[in-house]
């Protein structure tokens, strides 16, 4: 099944950009507001980022999957916004990704450093320099010097993350200054995986929720959306 995407960008000021792209329709609308005024603040945190699968991930990642799980249209578009806003000399990492990076296959960069949880996928993406595996849902700290990237990529995977904020605070932390951050997300999703603050939400309330990542990192400008 696909859907048409519908471009949405999200732009730090400083130090970093960020921009998601959206689709149109939303796969799960179930508001459980009413249950949320009873919890404490530690339960909601749990409550608002539990999965219907709370097994181990590494264990729903094993086999690799060599598929798209996004249409063409939407990768086309990825592609040309990689194209637009990434150049060649940048160091980029690439995070939660797979077999494939979408970015611009004409385009040689000067480094691009995969992360993902399925060696054999990475080992695929012809488009990574090298590549690490990581739970970031278990360990959230990135193997990774300070200030030493251009650019970060996550594509159509930030609905899997437990610990976002973490992530978001990793990521400046990565990143040099005047560096870019591109996220990426649509309807799609492996609803067992998918928080439940993601699944809970329409398109707008995706992109409110990632915009609100971005906020809680004080590194991070207003971000705007296209």
């Amino acid at each position: 099944k696909h859907f048409n995407p519908t471009h949405c960008m999200l732009r730090a000021t400083t130090p970093i950009a960020t921009r998601t792209i959206s689709s149109t329709k939303p796969t799960f609308s179930h508001p459980t507001r009413s249950l949320w005024g009873f919890m404490s603040a530690k339960d909601h945190q749990h409550f608002d980022r539990s999965k219907y699968d709370e097994s181990e991930d590494t264990n729903f990642y094993n086999q690799p999957r060599f598929v798209y799980h996004v249409d063409e249209e939407f990768v086309a578009r990825l592609t040309n916004e990689y194209r637009r806003h990434l150049s060649p000399e940048m160091r980029i990492l690439d995070m939660m990704s797979s077999w494939v990076s979408h970015l611009p296959k004409d385009v040689k960069y000067e480094y691009v450093k995969g992360h993902g949880m399925n060696s054999k996928e990475l080992e695929k993406n012809s488009q990574l320099d090298d590549f690490f595996v990581q739970d970031l849902n278990v360990n959230q700290q990135l193997p990774l010097e300070d200030q030493s990237f251009d650019a970060v990529i996550n594509a159509v995977s930030v609905q899997y993350l437990q610990q976002p904020h973490d992530i978001i605070s990793e990521i400046h932390r990565i990143l040099k200054p005047n560096g870019i951050c591109i996220f990426s997300f649509s309807n799609r999703m492996f609803p067992t995986k998918a928080i439940r603050s993601w699944r809970e939400r329409d398109d707008q309330g995706h992109v409110d929720l990632v915009k609100s990542y971005f906020a809680s990192e004080k590194g991070f400008g207003t971000p705007t959306v296209i």
